[in-house]
């Protein structure tokens, strides 16, 4: 449960301990050389927390169908990325060791900058585990209601899917699974009011049932807040729109636009009225 908190410790200091090494190495910015090695130090033992974290976690979002293969890779590349940053602590451990003598400290500089290379190459391995990772969760949705194990973010994960595929199916001219989609939404989220806001938007554009919109619409219960009152009458201008009884439209509309005049989107839908 911890691991994107770690991954993103890992990322920042180790980013950060690379790029100081790398100044270090130049004849200015001396402190870089100790606050390089402290960022890699502690940059590393977070690597070991979020390998661990990460086999913790990776049971529910691997049985999801399709995120296999990539779960899989995601682990080979940040269990690399672990590896590479404790060779490059060995240097930084190295460094320290050949600095502290009177007659190896010049050999510091040859391990300094052993650091600095291995670790270029760590950071391009920490980048693309991190891509992965990245892949996981936004495109496989291998962390959104699933991190927790709660059942109301699981819920909340079903919720967003079916409404992003039935907007994308309304986007591509496929009404019917549009409103099936909307149908299942309804059927399990409606006590929702934007659920049942996008029932009646469905029934409007999807199956063009124009009645049965309006009357979905009205049958809103909803209480004062702007956004809502705002909404439901614009939803029953259009439905009355939709059956050719643009009065009834616009005296919905006209008490709202008086009232909320700075509503720019319900003006020009009252202007465009004959």
């Amino acid at each position: 449960a911890n691991h994107p908190q770690i991954i993103h410790f890992v990322v920042g200091l180790l980013f950060v301990g690379v790029a100081f090494r790398l100044i270090s190495l130049t004849p200015w910015f001396k402190w870089t050389k100790h606050a390089g090695a402290a960022l890699l130090f502690i940059g590393t033992v977070a690597t070991l927390g979020a390998v661990k974290s990460g086999d913790d976690a990776h049971g529910p979002v691997e049985r999801i169908p399709g995120a296999r293969d990539l779960v899989i890779h995601h682990e080979e590349h940040g269990k690399q990325t672990r590896t590479i940053f404790l060779v490059v602590a060995g240097a930084e451990l190295l460094a320290l060791g050949l600095a502290a003598g009177v007659k190896t400290g010049g050999f510091a500089k040859w391990a300094y900058m052993a650091s600095a290379v291995v670790g270029l190459y760590g950071l391009s391995v920490l980048y693309e585990t991190s891509q992965l990772g990245g892949r996981l969760v936004y495109s496989y949705a291998g962390g959104p209601g699933l991190r927790t194990g709660e059942a109301i973010d699981t819920e909340r994960l079903l919720l967003a899917g079916l409404y992003n595929q039935a907007m994308a199916d309304r986007r591509a001219k496929k009404p019917v699974e549009a409103a099936r989609l909307i149908d299942e939404m309804t059927m399990r989220f409606g006590a929702d009011t934007t659920v049942q806001f996008l029932r009646a938007e469905s029934l409007l554009l999807d199956t063009k049932d124009y009645a049965g919109a309006l009357a979905a619409t009205r049958a809103v219960a909803i209480d004062t807040m702007p956004r809502w009152v705002t909404r439901k009458a614009s939803l029953t201008a259009d439905a009355f729109i939709a059956m050719g009884m643009r009065d009834s439209a616009k005296a919905v509309l006209a008490p709202l636009v008086a009232k909320f005049p700075a509503n720019t989107r319900l003006k020009a839908k009252f202007d465009s009225l004959p």
